[in-house]
């Protein structure tokens, strides 16, 4: 199958703004690429590029004052199978864990791993692998409260769970602590994810956060909010938590004028028609 993917993201700026966005489809879904999702920019600016310490591509520019838009629109390949679940997946004693993996058990600035730990164990350390994970995404799913309402940017894991409530990145967040809290490595991930195979939700689109357990020797999806694997997840970016992995950083004064996302399994004679 093929997915349709992009944005349409307008800031105000009231001065020459420096950015960084973190927009382009993650590395590892390069040969699935049917249409590149290059970024584009209204008016047009020279832009350069980078790597992070993750791995992720980030682009950097200067907004000028007035209008800035930012537009991507790919066309991916995707198997059109849900997401992989391996249930005898095993978890990994520590010091046997690949040296990459470590920084993934240990807090970050919105996993506060101290916090959790004991629950964590009480909860949790009667079950190893696989099933560990699934049941700490179990208990997410069902102690949050999912609202863009909700919607808080500085909300914390240990927040999230003494709150009860959140978006993606919430239930992401608390999910992932647990886990580390449980000594499997957890990665967060952003990226895009629509209603395929699924009911539409009325809601507008956006992009989505979830999260990666190590287990058996690779990373594994989970999604803590739906909590059931899911058709057509593409991911941009990992880190340690949605800090790493902020879509734009701007660096300057400015309002969000516009935001669009799409994410649409397409039929071969509708993939080249504009979003």
């Amino acid at each position: 199958m093929m997915i349709r993917v992009g944005y349409d993201i307008a800031f105000d700026c009231v001065q020459p703004t420096p950015m960084i966005t973190m927009l382009n489809i993650h590395f590892s879904r390069a040969s699935d690429m049917i249409r590149p999702d290059h970024l584009l920019t209204q008016p047009s600016v020279p832009v350069s590029s980078y790597r992070d310490s993750f791995g992720n591509w980030c682009s950097r520019l200067v907004a000028p004052a007035g209008r800035m838009r930012l537009t991507s629109d790919a066309l991916v390949r995707d198997s059109g199978l849900p997401d992989p679940v391996h249930p005898a997946a095993m978890q990994h004693p520590v010091q046997t864990l690949p040296a990459e993996t470590l920084m993934f058990l240990l807090g970050s600035r919105y996993c506060e791993t101290d916090r959790l730990s004991d629950f964590a164990w009480s909860r949790f350390g009667h079950l190893q692998g696989w099933a560990r994970v699934q049941a700490i995404c179990d208990f997410v799913h069902g102690h949050i409260s999912f609202g863009y309402q909700h919607a808080r940017a500085t909300r914390t894991a240990w927040e999230a769970f003494q709150e009860g409530v959140g978006v993606c990145r919430d239930f992401a967040h608390l999910a992932l602590t647990l886990c580390r809290c449980s000594n499997i490595p957890a990665r967060y991930c952003t990226g895009y994810l629509g209603d395929i195979g699924v009911p539409p939700d009325p809601a507008p689109m956006d992009f989505s956060g979830w999260f990666e357990a190590y287990l058996g020797n690779q990373w594994h999806v989970f999604d803590a909010r739906h909590n059931t694997p899911r058709i057509g997840r593409v991911p941009i970016a990992y880190g340690r938590d949605a800090a790493d992995v902020a879509i734009t950083n701007t660096f300057g004064p400015n309002t969000l004028a516009g935001f669009r996302v799409w994410t649409d399994a397409v039929a071969d004679d509708a993939a080249w028609e504009p979003a």
